[in-house]
């Protein structure tokens, strides 16, 4: 087969859309450059021109995964700007859509996969966006009654800590399965959450 052409920019960018698609379709045990070169239809040797070994390659995938991630987070914050309790239970959900549309890619973001994460910059510049989106849903929700206040770091680190939490045990299956038979995973998402709100006076 024909290896593709590709400017400088496009190549980068095609290796880190492949390398997400072996982590969702075979995990982080899949990727390597090799794997990487192979599936964007490149030579083996392409991939370093961009990424030195696996490790920049990882960076530079779970750097354009929080992008993802952040762009989704903030644009549902923004759509219920003026609603504090749905923007809370649906950015918490869109947090779990993303989980399980890109589950390899999501469990990678969150995992020790990157050993110094300190030598990627455009990942430690990326990496505190979402939480401050969440800072900024609790704000916005304790301002309207719905939260307990106090600091709204503490209590998004809460908040955040149940949510993962919850789609890590839905994802590794460690759910019951007769909480999953009587309850949807949004309705079950929601049901949790209940357990931080003070108030529903919508």
């Amino acid at each position: 087969m024909k290896k593709k052409d590709y400017h400088h920019g496009d190549l980068k960018n095609a290796l880190i859309d492949a390398g997400i698609e072996i982590l969702n379709n075979e995990g982080l045990t899949g990727l390597s450059l090799r794997n990487v070169a192979q599936k964007a239809n490149v030579s083996h040797s392409a991939p370093y021109a961009h990424f030195k070994d696996k490790q920049a390659l990882i960076a530079a995938i779970s750097t354009e995964g929080l992008r993802k991630l952040y762009t989704v987070l903030s644009g549902v914050t923004h759509q219920y700007q003026d609603e504090p309790l749905e923007q809370l239970y649906e950015v918490a959900w869109a947090y779990v859509k993303f989980a399980l549309d890109y589950t390899g890619l999501f469990k990678v973001i969150f995992s020790s996969a990157i050993e110094r994460e300190h030598d990627y910059p455009d990942f430690v510049e990326i990496s505190p966006l979402n939480f401050n989106n969440t800072v900024e849903v609790i704000k916005n929700n304790q301002a309207s009654g719905y939260l307990k206040p106090g600091d709204p770091n503490l209590l998004a680190i809460g908040i955040w800590s149940m949510v993962h939490g919850f789609i890590f045990l839905f994802l590794e299956k460690q759910i019951p399965s007769k909480i999953l038979k009587q309850y949807e995973i949004k309705a079950l998402l929601t049901i949790i959450l209940d357990q931080f709100v003070i108030s529903a006076n919508t």
